[in-house]
Protein backbone atom coordinates (compact mmCIF):
# COMPACT_ATOMS: atom_id res chain seq x y z
CA UNK A 1 0.00 0.00 0.00
CA UNK A 2 1.33 3.19 -0.89
CA UNK A 3 1.55 5.66 1.13
CA UNK A 4 1.30 9.75 0.18
CA UNK A 5 2.95 12.22 1.32
CA UNK A 6 1.14 15.03 2.51
CA UNK A 7 2.46 19.01 3.09
CA UNK A 8 1.22 21.83 4.20
CA UNK A 9 2.30 24.69 2.31
CA UNK A 10 3.38 27.75 4.32
CA UNK A 11 4.04 31.46 2.92
CA UNK A 12 7.47 33.20 5.09
CA UNK A 13 6.95 36.67 4.37
CA UNK A 14 9.78 38.41 2.66
CA UNK A 15 11.22 42.28 3.38
CA UNK A 16 10.58 43.73 6.29
CA UNK A 17 9.30 40.55 8.41
CA UNK A 18 11.23 37.86 6.85
CA UNK A 19 14.39 38.30 9.44
CA UNK A 20 11.89 38.17 12.64
CA UNK A 21 9.78 35.87 11.27
CA UNK A 22 13.21 33.30 10.79
CA UNK A 23 14.34 34.51 14.53
CA UNK A 24 10.47 32.91 15.57
CA UNK A 25 11.00 29.81 13.98
CA UNK A 26 14.08 29.18 15.63
CA UNK A 27 12.99 30.41 19.04
CA UNK A 28 10.01 27.81 18.53
CA UNK A 29 12.58 24.80 18.06
CA UNK A 30 12.80 24.82 14.09
CA UNK A 31 15.79 25.06 11.98
CA UNK A 32 14.57 27.56 9.34
CA UNK A 33 17.25 28.30 6.73
CA UNK A 34 16.60 31.02 3.78
CA UNK A 35 19.14 31.05 1.63
CA UNK A 36 20.55 33.85 -0.36
CA UNK A 37 18.20 34.66 -3.71
CA UNK A 38 16.12 31.85 -2.90
CA UNK A 39 12.63 31.69 -2.85
CA UNK A 40 12.10 28.27 -1.23
CA UNK A 41 13.34 28.08 2.28
CA UNK A 42 14.33 24.14 3.83
CA UNK A 43 12.67 23.51 7.93
CA UNK A 44 13.49 20.74 9.39
CA UNK A 45 9.71 19.94 9.09
CA UNK A 46 9.26 17.13 5.38
CA UNK A 47 5.54 17.88 6.39
CA UNK A 48 6.17 21.71 5.46
CA UNK A 49 7.05 23.28 2.22
CA UNK A 50 7.93 26.91 2.54
CA UNK A 51 7.89 29.58 -0.04
CA UNK A 52 8.89 33.06 0.57
CA UNK A 53 6.60 35.63 -0.59
CA UNK A 54 5.91 39.70 -0.04
CA UNK A 55 3.66 40.55 2.70
CA UNK A 56 2.19 42.63 0.49
CA UNK A 57 0.90 39.57 -1.82
CA UNK A 58 0.39 36.82 1.09
CA UNK A 59 -3.29 37.33 1.80
CA UNK A 60 -3.95 36.73 -1.99
CA UNK A 61 -2.24 33.45 -2.72
CA UNK A 62 -3.70 32.20 0.65
CA UNK A 63 -6.90 33.34 -0.26
CA UNK A 64 -6.99 31.19 -3.28
CA UNK A 65 -5.77 28.95 -1.94
CA UNK A 66 -1.52 28.29 -4.06
CA UNK A 67 -0.51 28.59 -0.25
CA UNK A 68 -2.38 26.72 2.88
CA UNK A 69 -1.52 29.30 5.65
CA UNK A 70 1.02 32.29 5.66
CA UNK A 71 1.94 34.86 8.02
CA UNK A 72 1.26 38.70 6.87
CA UNK A 73 0.24 41.85 8.40
CA UNK A 74 -3.56 42.43 8.75
CA UNK A 75 -3.36 45.61 6.90
CA UNK A 76 -2.30 43.78 3.66
CA UNK A 77 -5.38 41.11 4.01
CA UNK A 78 -7.98 44.06 3.85
CA UNK A 79 -6.02 45.79 1.80
CA UNK A 80 -6.24 42.62 -0.93
CA UNK A 81 -10.02 42.37 0.04
CA UNK A 82 -8.61 38.44 0.89
CA UNK A 83 -11.36 35.77 2.15
CA UNK A 84 -9.09 33.83 5.13
CA UNK A 85 -9.63 32.67 8.20
CA UNK A 86 -7.11 34.20 10.82
CA UNK A 87 -5.81 32.04 12.97
CA UNK A 88 -3.69 33.39 15.47
CA UNK A 89 -2.36 37.34 16.18
CA UNK A 90 1.68 36.77 15.98
CA UNK A 91 2.75 40.47 17.34
CA UNK A 92 5.70 40.20 19.78
CA UNK A 93 7.92 42.78 21.54
CA UNK A 94 10.12 42.41 18.61
CA UNK A 95 10.85 44.78 15.42
CA UNK A 96 8.37 44.47 12.61
CA UNK A 97 6.29 42.06 15.00
CA UNK A 98 4.96 44.78 16.96
CA UNK A 99 1.68 47.09 16.20
CA UNK A 100 2.07 49.38 13.31
CA UNK A 101 -0.13 52.11 12.46
CA UNK A 102 -1.38 53.33 9.06
CA UNK A 103 -2.36 57.15 9.80
CA UNK A 104 -3.40 59.92 7.95
CA UNK A 105 -0.78 62.91 8.09
CA UNK A 106 -0.13 66.35 6.14
CA UNK A 107 2.36 69.27 6.50
CA UNK A 108 2.72 70.91 9.74
CA UNK A 109 0.88 73.94 8.95
CA UNK A 110 -1.74 72.63 6.78
CA UNK A 111 -5.31 73.62 7.22
CA UNK A 112 -6.20 69.64 7.17
CA UNK A 113 -7.23 68.97 11.32
CA UNK A 114 -9.63 66.28 11.05
CA UNK A 115 -11.19 63.35 8.29
CA UNK A 116 -13.53 65.68 7.11
CA UNK A 117 -11.39 68.12 6.02
CA UNK A 118 -9.83 65.53 3.26
CA UNK A 119 -13.00 66.34 1.25
CA UNK A 120 -11.96 66.75 -2.36
CA UNK A 121 -8.41 66.35 -1.41
CA UNK A 122 -5.58 64.60 -3.36
CA UNK A 123 -4.05 61.67 -1.01
CA UNK A 124 -1.32 59.51 -1.66
CA UNK A 125 -0.77 56.34 -0.27
CA UNK A 126 0.32 52.39 -1.33
CA UNK A 127 -2.76 51.09 -0.04
CA UNK A 128 -5.53 52.58 -2.00
CA UNK A 129 -8.28 50.10 -0.65
CA UNK A 130 -8.01 50.92 2.95
CA UNK A 131 -7.55 54.09 2.48
CA UNK A 132 -10.88 54.48 0.27
CA UNK A 133 -12.39 52.15 3.00
CA UNK A 134 -11.33 54.68 5.93
CA UNK A 135 -12.78 57.84 3.55
CA UNK A 136 -16.24 55.89 2.91
CA UNK A 137 -16.60 55.46 7.18
CA UNK A 138 -15.84 59.01 7.48
CA UNK A 139 -18.39 59.83 4.99
CA UNK A 140 -15.62 61.35 2.57
CA UNK A 141 -14.96 61.69 -1.33
CA UNK A 142 -11.32 62.21 -2.17
CA UNK A 143 -8.77 61.36 -4.70
CA UNK A 144 -6.99 58.74 -3.50
CA UNK A 145 -3.83 58.26 -5.97
CA UNK A 146 -0.99 54.71 -5.46
CA UNK A 147 2.28 56.01 -4.28
CA UNK A 148 5.34 54.17 -5.41
CA UNK A 149 7.52 55.24 -2.68
CA UNK A 150 9.27 58.45 -0.65
CA UNK A 151 5.47 58.78 0.07
CA UNK A 152 6.68 60.92 3.39
CA UNK A 153 7.79 63.80 1.18
CA UNK A 154 5.23 64.70 -1.09
CA UNK A 155 2.97 67.21 0.60
CA UNK A 156 2.12 69.75 0.20
CA UNK A 157 2.69 69.37 -3.27
CA UNK A 158 2.64 66.08 -4.76
CA UNK A 159 -0.41 65.76 -2.31
CA UNK A 160 -2.34 67.10 0.61
CA UNK A 161 -2.19 64.63 2.46
CA UNK A 162 -1.02 60.69 2.73
CA UNK A 163 -1.76 57.60 4.30
CA UNK A 164 1.23 55.53 5.35
CA UNK A 165 2.54 53.48 7.53
CA UNK A 166 5.03 54.25 10.95
CA UNK A 167 6.44 52.13 13.32
CA UNK A 168 8.04 54.95 15.77
CA UNK A 169 7.04 58.18 13.55
CA UNK A 170 10.75 59.08 13.43
CA UNK A 171 10.10 59.55 9.40
CA UNK A 172 7.38 61.64 10.32
CA UNK A 173 9.02 64.09 12.32
CA UNK A 174 12.24 64.25 10.01
CA UNK A 175 9.91 65.13 7.65
CA UNK A 176 7.71 67.72 9.47
CA UNK A 177 4.12 65.95 8.87
CA UNK A 178 1.70 66.44 11.61
CA UNK A 179 -1.23 62.81 12.03
CA UNK A 180 -4.33 63.58 12.31
CA UNK A 181 -5.98 60.41 12.36
CA UNK A 182 -5.06 56.77 12.64
CA UNK A 183 -6.48 54.45 9.45
CA UNK A 184 -5.57 50.99 11.48
CA UNK A 185 -3.62 49.68 13.82
CA UNK A 186 -1.85 46.22 12.38
CA UNK A 187 0.33 43.08 13.57
CA UNK A 188 1.62 40.14 11.94
CA UNK A 189 -1.28 37.09 11.81
CA UNK A 190 -0.99 33.44 10.81
CA UNK A 191 -4.07 33.37 8.04
CA UNK A 192 -5.07 30.09 6.41
CA UNK A 193 -7.16 28.86 3.43
CA UNK A 194 -10.77 28.29 3.95
CA UNK A 195 -10.26 24.79 2.08
CA UNK A 196 -7.13 24.25 3.97
CA UNK A 197 -8.92 25.10 7.35
CA UNK A 198 -11.19 22.38 6.63
CA UNK A 199 -9.10 19.47 5.59
CA UNK A 200 -8.22 17.51 9.34
CA UNK A 201 -4.79 17.30 8.44
CA UNK A 202 -3.95 20.62 7.18
CA UNK A 203 -5.91 21.81 10.44
CA UNK A 204 -3.95 19.72 12.73
CA UNK A 205 -0.73 20.64 10.92
CA UNK A 206 -1.24 23.94 11.58
CA UNK A 207 -2.67 23.93 15.16
CA UNK A 208 0.39 22.17 16.11
CA UNK A 209 2.92 25.15 14.49
CA UNK A 210 1.16 27.78 16.08
CA UNK A 211 1.27 25.56 19.58
CA UNK A 212 4.93 26.13 18.97
CA UNK A 213 4.82 29.56 17.81
CA UNK A 214 3.20 31.09 20.53
CA UNK A 215 4.66 29.33 22.90
CA UNK A 216 7.61 31.35 21.89
CA UNK A 217 6.18 34.28 21.68
CA UNK A 218 4.79 34.16 25.50
CA UNK A 219 8.37 33.41 26.77
CA UNK A 220 9.92 36.13 24.79
CA UNK A 221 9.96 38.90 27.79
CA UNK A 222 9.69 35.92 30.58
CA UNK A 223 12.38 34.08 32.75
CA UNK A 224 12.46 31.18 35.19
CA UNK A 225 13.08 31.44 38.92
CA UNK A 226 14.18 28.75 41.46
CA UNK A 227 14.94 29.54 44.85
CA UNK A 228 15.25 27.26 48.19
CA UNK A 229 13.28 28.66 51.01
CA UNK A 230 12.81 27.88 54.62
CA UNK A 231 9.31 26.73 54.86
CA UNK A 232 9.06 29.63 58.13
CA UNK A 233 9.54 32.00 55.31
CA UNK A 234 7.24 30.68 52.89
CA UNK A 235 4.31 33.21 53.28
CA UNK A 236 7.02 35.96 53.02
CA UNK A 237 8.67 35.14 49.87
CA UNK A 238 5.18 34.14 47.87
CA UNK A 239 4.28 37.68 48.27
CA UNK A 240 6.76 38.84 46.96
CA UNK A 241 6.92 36.81 43.79
CA UNK A 242 4.64 37.71 41.02
CA UNK A 243 4.18 35.50 38.56
CA UNK A 244 2.18 33.69 35.42
CA UNK A 245 0.12 31.16 37.45
CA UNK A 246 0.62 29.34 40.98
CA UNK A 247 4.21 28.81 41.82
CA UNK A 248 5.43 24.94 42.20
CA UNK A 249 6.83 24.46 45.51
CA UNK A 250 8.68 21.18 46.28
CA UNK A 251 10.02 19.71 49.27
CA UNK A 252 13.32 19.09 49.59
CA UNK A 253 15.27 16.15 51.62
CA UNK A 254 15.31 18.70 54.94
CA UNK A 255 11.57 18.98 55.04
CA UNK A 256 12.06 22.46 56.86
CA UNK A 257 12.93 23.75 53.56
CA UNK A 258 11.00 23.93 50.38
CA UNK A 259 11.90 24.71 46.76
CA UNK A 260 10.53 27.30 44.81
CA UNK A 261 9.91 27.64 40.90
CA UNK A 262 7.86 30.02 38.96
CA UNK A 263 8.16 32.07 35.74
CA UNK A 264 8.53 36.45 35.61
CA UNK A 265 8.67 39.15 33.49
CA UNK A 266 12.83 39.49 32.82
CA UNK A 267 12.40 43.26 33.69
CA UNK A 268 11.42 43.02 37.39
CA UNK A 269 13.85 40.09 37.71
CA UNK A 270 17.08 42.08 39.31
CA UNK A 271 13.82 44.00 41.24
CA UNK A 272 12.93 41.37 43.05
CA UNK A 273 16.36 39.89 43.85
CA UNK A 274 17.09 41.75 47.07
CA UNK A 275 13.70 41.41 48.49
CA UNK A 276 13.75 37.41 47.87
CA UNK A 277 16.80 37.71 49.55
CA UNK A 278 15.38 39.86 52.15
CA UNK A 279 12.58 37.62 52.70
CA UNK A 280 14.82 34.74 52.86
CA UNK A 281 15.36 33.16 49.65
CA UNK A 282 18.63 31.39 48.78
CA UNK A 283 20.02 30.01 46.17
CA UNK A 284 18.64 31.81 43.60
CA UNK A 285 18.83 30.76 40.19
CA UNK A 286 17.65 32.76 37.25
CA UNK A 287 17.57 30.79 33.49
CA UNK A 288 15.83 31.84 30.02
CA UNK A 289 12.89 30.09 28.99
CA UNK A 290 12.83 28.84 25.32
CA UNK A 291 8.69 28.30 24.86
CA UNK A 292 5.79 28.46 27.29
CA UNK A 293 3.04 26.45 26.10
CA UNK A 294 -0.45 26.73 28.02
Amino acid sequence: MTVVKRTLRLGLPKGSLQETTQKLFTLAGFQLRIPDRSYYPTIDDPEIECILIRAQEMARYVAQGVLDAGITGVDWTIENKAKVKELADLRAPWPKYGPVRWIVAVKQGSPIHKPKDLEGKRIATEVMNLTKRYLKQHGVKAQVEFSWGATEVKPPVLADAIVDVTETGSSLRANNLRVIDTVLESTPRFIANHDSVKDEWKKGKMDRLLLMLKGAIAAVDKVGLMMNVPRKHLDAVLGVLPALGNPTISTLSDDKWVAINTVIEENVAKKLYPQLSEAGARAIVEYPLNKIVE
